[in-house]
């Protein structure tokens, strides 16, 4: 079995309209709701044991509040095919995730990451800014993931968790 979690980068900060959209920072709320959902995968778990994520600053800053805050020690890596990707992209990146790993953790943003979701199993709901999702699929090898495939596990975001 392979778990696959989704985690779309925290509220971003768009105050400044000479910044790069790569380079825009989290928001002040983006600061406030990624540790929360750390804290949150740290109590529901599974931990992720590769961990792949944009570059984007927002995305950056996203994935190390919540490692941080979930414990989590995995190495980050950093993949620029996923910033802006569409979900065929972003399928092909999960076909090439290492064998070794059962739970894989991808970091990045929208409408990719939601249409990526919506394509791997049998939901439809919205990824709203901090959200994570788990995917689970009945598979040995990342590389037979495909449409339709996976069960829908759980998702967390900011607004359903109690503090």
């Amino acid at each position: 079995m392979k778990t696959l979690l989704l985690l779309r980068h925290a509220k971003s900060d768009w105050g400044d309209s000479t910044i790069r959209d790569f380079d825009r920072p989290l928001a002040t709320r983006g600061e406030r709701d990624a540790p929360r959902i750390g804290r949150a995968l740290s109590k529901r778990g599974p931990l992720p044991d590769f961990i792949l994520s944009s570059p984007a600053a927002r995305a950056k800053a996203t994935i190390e509040a919540v490692a941080a805050s979930a414990g989590i020690t995995q190495p980050i890596q950093f993949e620029e095919k996923i910033y802006g990707a569409p979900s065929a992209d972003l399928m092909a990146l999960v076909h090439r995730l290492p064998a070794h790993s059962s739970c894989a953790l991808l970091v990045g943003h929208n409408p990719g990451f939601e249409d990526l979701a919506r394509r791997l199993c049998d939901w439809n709901d919205r990824m709203p800014t901090a959200a994570l999702v788990c995917i689970n699929f009945e598979i040995a090898d990342w590389e037979d993931v495909e449409d339709g495939r996976g069960k829908f596990v759980w998702l967390i975001t900011p607004k359903n968790l109690v503090d």
